[in-house]
């Protein structure tokens, strides 16, 4: 089955990752398991037009003495074809939801709404760089720490405050990274996870 098209409201997104049907009752190592191979068994199950090799991240954000550190509960490809840029693609979406709090695509909206109609990746790219003051390595538009394609996607519980864990999924078309994690966390917590 198809993935349908994530909205490109920033608004719309927020409430949608905030939503009852967006949050688990509990997030464990188990239903880190659950997620992942639901999402590689969603991922295998798409039409050609959408389907290609993907890597699956699964980290939890944990608190330390000396400030936080990341815990990997679940990490898989999809199937032979990922390369070891889709790590580096993993890592800096990772890092922009953890940083803002929302989905590496709805990041992406909000700095392309206030674009108006100069909305090309690289002008999407250059002012999210300017409106943080992020470093970039070689000069560029791109932050080498942070990525605002669509993948990374927050996990939140239940009466916990914040995102307690990251979801990231790179090798699809950024569109449908964002929209099979979106998909498949709604079912999962639909069965009561």
């Amino acid at each position: 089955m198809a993935l349908s098209a994530p909205s490109t409201d920033a608004q719309v997104l927020i409430t949608q990752e905030t939503s009852p049907e967006q949050t688990f009752r509990s997030f464990t190592a188990e239903t880190a398991w659950t997620l992942g191979n639901a999402l590689r068994t969603r991922i295998l199950s798409l039409p050609d037009n959408q389907r290609k090799p993907a890597l699956i991240s699964i980290t939890m954000a944990t608190a330390t003495s000396g400030g936080g550190s990341l815990h990997t509960l679940f990490q898989s490809v999809t199937e032979s074809g990922t390369i070891p840029d889709n790590e580096n693609w993993v890592r800096r979406k990772r890092n922009t939801v953890l940083r803002w709090g929302v989905s590496s695509w709805t990041m992406r909206q909000k700095i392309a709404s206030g674009l108006g109609f100069a909305t090309s990746a690289d002008n999407i790219e250059s002012a999210f760089v300017r409106k943080f003051a992020l470093a970039s390595g070689n000069g560029g538009a791109v932050a080498d720490e942070y990525a605002i394609h669509g993948g990374g996607y927050p996990i939140r519980v239940r009466g916990v405050d914040g995102v307690i864990a990251v979801v990231v999924v790179s090798g699809l078309k950024q569109e449908d990274d964002h929209q099979v994690v979106a998909e498949t966390i709604n079912e999962l917590v639909a069965r009561g996870n």
